[in-house]
């Protein structure tokens, strides 16, 4: 869909002098309450001050990063990746150093990694308990405990939606067969091509640093009905800023910079706590998915270029391994 295009003409010495100034430029700049962010359909963001202030200290490494690789690109262009867990503010970071960026005069554009799954969030989630459920009776099977009375307790637990809490194994030890054997399956799909058509998502990093002047990008929304392409002018930008907890991922390979946002499972689940205004904590499941989520962040940390604290300092990878432990 994104092989033909026709290519920008740049001013290279230009671009370079303008990101001589941009750290300058962003430091002084008053950022207004309404920002436009990624393209995913119905996203909103929430900047608030320790948003602006992280991105205040990203933007600056940022800038030797982009320096460095933009001086590479014959067409002076470069893929940023922002990514992180669940609430740490991937929207709204990315916003920032693609506002930042323009202000400096440096096209930017903010481009969201969840338009790419093969399937829209309802069927998405309902796939991934699928995949969970039918490997963990495929696990119970294996381990020669399935029966009338273990069988009728898992639909119990499926039914009420505590199957994945790991408790049920205190008092029934078969259950440790159901719950490894689900969170195998659950770990070989999620962030995988079974998943994600990273395929689509490389194609057109590549097809920007290839200088692309215009590319149809894809826009999911939550329902069948929402699902469509928009070309979308880049004539003018020199920086993709991809924000998803996948932009870091190995099967990925056009990302030149990826800027990981930490956060440590408890500040994550202090988040999510925070978030629940029922005060109800999220489902087993969602926390396993949760958890297999970060430990593959975690993997794939070494490639990051820049690693941010959730208190917002920078961090070597060395420090990230301490503070992860």
């Amino acid at each position: 869909m994104n092989t033909k295009y026709n290519r920008i003409t740049i001013n290279v010495s230009d671009v370079k002098e303008k990101l001589t100034h941009a750290s300058e430029i962003a430091a002084d700049l008053t950022i207004p309450e309404d920002i436009p962010h990624g393209d995913m359909p119905g996203d909103k963001i929430e900047i608030g001050e320790s948003h602006i202030a992280k991105a205040r200290t990203i933007f600056p490494e940022l800038v030797k990063e982009l320096t460095a690789k933009m001086e590479a690109n014959p067409y002076s262009r470069a893929v940023v990746a922002v990514c992180g867990g669940s609430g740490v503010g991937k929207s709204e970071i990315a916003s920032l150093l693609s506002y930042m960026l323009e202000q400096a005069g440096i096209g930017s554009y903010t481009m969201s990694g969840d338009n790419y799954p093969h399937r829209i969030p309802m069927y998405n989630d309902a796939e991934r308990l699928h995949t969970f459920r039918v490997a963990g009776i495929r696990g119970m099977a294996d381990a020669g405990v399935m029966n009338p009375e273990n069988v009728a307790k898992i639909r119990e637990w499926q039914k009420a939606e505590t199957d994945a809490d790991k408790a049920h194994a205190e008092t029934d030890t078969w259950f440790t067969s159901y719950l490894e054997s689900g969170r195998e399956a659950l770990k070989n799909y999620l962030g995988t091509p079974k998943e994600t058509d990273f395929e689509e998502v490389d194609d057109i990093m590549k097809a920007f640093k290839d200088g692309a002047d215009a590319l149809y990008l894809k826009r999911m929304g939550r329902d069948e009905a929402s699902l469509w392409y928009d070309l979308v002018d880049l004539s003018d930008k020199q920086v993709l800023i991809v924000e998803w907890t996948h932009g870091n991922s190995d099967y990925m390979t056009q990302v030149d910079i990826p800027v990981l946002l930490n956060s440590t499972p408890q500040e994550t689940l202090e988040h999510r706590k925070s978030r629940n205004r029922d005060g109800k904590l999220d489902s087993p499941f969602t926390t396993m998915v949760l958890e297999i989520e970060q430990a593959k962040l975690v993997d794939q940390a070494h490639k990051a270029r820049i690693i941010v604290s959730k208190a917002g300092d920078i961090l070597s990878y060395d420090e990230f391994k301490k503070l992860m432990q």
